[in-house]
């Protein structure tokens, strides 16, 4: 197909979009080729398919004929969490583009489980402090927190994150960095490496001594944003320049510990006879590199090996890896000892969670993608990362905005069926519900958000009482199944339960507030009368909702229908006072869920008790 001319400006180690002119292959071609998700997503200028024009052009320079190569890499050092998920989904979404285009694409996670663990992340479940006797072994040999079923630190958190995105329809290549380096795959590599080790302390030492920009602070940082910048920690590992024997690219991990405390003493290049002393139980060993699996490259040299190695095309990176004389800008030197070149690839910004600072993988209590998954659906949380360039941070909602959210994405999906959203809207919007396999699951009847929330809160698991209120809903379509309202239903109770707090909870009264009652003044009592009049002739969501902005219209003398522009400022006023009456008639409070929603899931014959018919 006819692809995009993109070009992309190396700037501090990020891709910025220059300037981009476009030539697609027309829509009527690709319908008629029976590709009609082609022609919508390559008539478009998201950020989405200008990286895949330049990803393409790049293979196909670098790799004529092979699989576009895009890479992703994870720390299973603890929670994996919604910051790192951005890792994955830009080049998943950017892969994705590229299979829509009928190329072969692997998108790689590479597991950094050989990496050592650091430090003892706070506040997981199992974990103490008696698990730092365990810091500076690979995660592949710390025992997994108490009560797991994973047989380790690395695969108890990879698998929630490997069940996290089977559901957002995310495919990809595992590899276990443990299995590369113990079985020997990266032997020829290591080697060439330590033989290679004075050009690339050479490029290294071009960093050491110079020292990274004072960042100007724009607001006060916390312990959370500190902990984020240092992502998996692999961006600030020693670099192999220890010791006095000279620089060594190769650290093993202790023949008697089990740890990566060590120092290279001795190598020889013709034999590949290495020793070592490790500083921490002050065992000794002389091994044969060439036969020997128990150690891996340092972070900076690594990483480029296995670009060269894997022939990776597009690979984002963080901030962390980003600034000047890290490792993703020394990388893009050290590669070409390996034969390769950098991959393209965004700089990406952080993820945040409303009104919460920056993320960080150590902190146990940090959101991931399984959290998220928990309380909305696959679609919404493609949605955001699709929706923001790389280098654009934003946040995703935990609080009463994903109510808010839901509301914004519903409003795009009735835009999209109707053919009247912007291209960029359609092409997010298309990333969100589909992969080039197919249509994610989605909810069969998805009624708002806020309302199945209403409902789940007021009626705490009854599902019988779910099912009266949602068919309820729209009399004349009514829903013949809570299962029809599924998964949303779900995300919406879940959301209820496990991210409102309790003292937020709606809980309908008993008995009516008979002191209430008989303290209202004619107008208060004159409103009431009203709202019972009308329930009988006004029970649907849409009914309730007229009725019950429409009462204080009428005792204002003005018609139920009159609009906003018809009506006089102090209306506004009369509705809240009026809203804040019922709910303190209903549920003893000043507010609560939307009052249509309220009287559906009170029932007509309670509401008609508790306002003193």
């Amino acid at each position: 197909m006819g692809a995009l001319t993109t070009r992309f400006r190396r700037c501090g180690g990020a891709w910025e979009n220059g300037a981009v002119s476009r030539a697609t292959v027309p829509a009527a071609r690709c319908q008629k080729e029976g590709r009609a998700d082609v022609a919508q997503s390559t008539e478009t200028t998201d950020w989405v398919s200008r990286f895949a024009d330049e990803v393409i052009e790049e293979s196909e320079r670098r790799a004529p004929g092979k699989p576009v190569v895009v890479a992703s890499g994870l720390s299973p050092s603890g929670p994996i969490h919604l910051g790192n998920l951005r890792e994955v989904m830009t080049p998943h979404l950017v892969a994705d583009e590229v299979r829509r285009r009928g190329h072969q694409v692997r998108h790689l996670i590479s597991w950094d489980d050989y990496d050592r663990y650091r430090k003892v992340p706070a506040g997981i479940a199992g974990v103490d402090e008696s698990w730092a006797e365990h810091i500076g072994k690979p995660l592949t040999s710390v025992p997994a927190p108490k009560g797991s079923a994973f047989p380790n630190w690395a695969e108890h958190f990879k698998a929630a994150m490997v069940e996290s995105l089977a559901e957002l329809g995310v495919e990809f290549d595992g590899i276990s960095q443990t299995a590369q380096y113990t079985s020997g795959v990266y032997r020829e590599q290591v080697l060439h490496a330590m033989k290679h080790r004075g050009d690339i302390d050479a490029i290294l030492e071009q960093y050491r001594t110079k020292k990274a920009p004072k960042k100007q602070q724009q607001k006060a940082v916390d312990e959370a944003e500190l902990e984020a910048e240092e992502g998996s920690g692999a961006a600030s590992e020693d670099d192999g320049s220890s010791g006095s024997a000279g620089y060594f690219p190769y650290k093993p991990y202790c023949g008697g510990c089990g740890k990566d405390l060590t120092t290279v003493t001795a190598y020889d290049d013709d034999s590949t006879e290495l020793s070592y002393v490790c500083t921490e139980c002050g065992f000794t060993e002389t091994v044969r590199l060439n036969e020997f699996n128990r150690g891996k490259l340092v972070w900076k040299v690594d990483w480029p090996m296995r670009w060269a190695y894997e022939g990776v095309i597009f690979e984002p990176s963080g901030v962390d890896h980003s600034s000047p004389g890290s490792s993703f800008q020394v990388g893009g030197q050290i590669v070409g000892i390996f034969g390769g070149q950098q991959p393209i690839g965004p700089m990406y910004a952080f993820v945040g969670i409303s009104g919460m600072a920056k993320m960080s993988s150590s902190r146990g209590g940090v959101p991931t993608p399984a959290d998220a998954l928990k309380i909305m659906e696959p679609q919404i949380l493609r949605w955001l990362y699709a929706r923001r360039r790389p280098n654009q941070s934003f946040k995703i909602a935990f609080d009463q905005e994903i109510q808010r959210l839901y509301d914004e994405w519903d409003k795009l999906d009735a835009k999209v069926a109707e053919g009247a959203a912007l291209p960029a809207d359609v092409a997010a919007h298309s990333r969100a519900v589909r992969t080039a396999g197919g249509e994610l699951p989605r909810t069969p009847k998805p009624l708002p958000y806020r309302t199945l929330a209403s409902v789940a809160d007021i009626t705490a698991g009854h599902e019988d009482q779910a099912l009266r209120i949602l068919s309820e809903l729209d009399p004349a379509n009514p829903l013949g199944s809570v299962d029809e309202a599924r998964p949303r239903y779900d995300k919406a109770e879940a959301w209820i339960n496990t991210q409102v707090p309790a003292d937020q909870r709606t809980i309908v009264r008993e008995e009516p507030d008979a002191e209430l009652l008989k303290s209202l003044d004619e107008a208060s009592q004159q409103s009431v009368r009203l709202l019972l009049d009308g329930l009988a002739g006004h029970w649907s969501l849409d009914g309730l909702t007229h009725l019950v902005y429409g009462v204080p219209k009428v005792q204002a003398g003005f018609s139920a229908d009159a609009t906003p522009k018809e009506l006089p400022a102090e209306i506004k006023t009369a509705q809240r006072t009026f809203f804040a009456l019922l709910y303190h008639l209903l549920v003893g409070r000043d507010t609560g869920p939307r009052l249509p929603t309220l009287l559906l899931a009170v029932g007509q014959e309670r509401v008609r008790a508790l306002l003193g018919a």
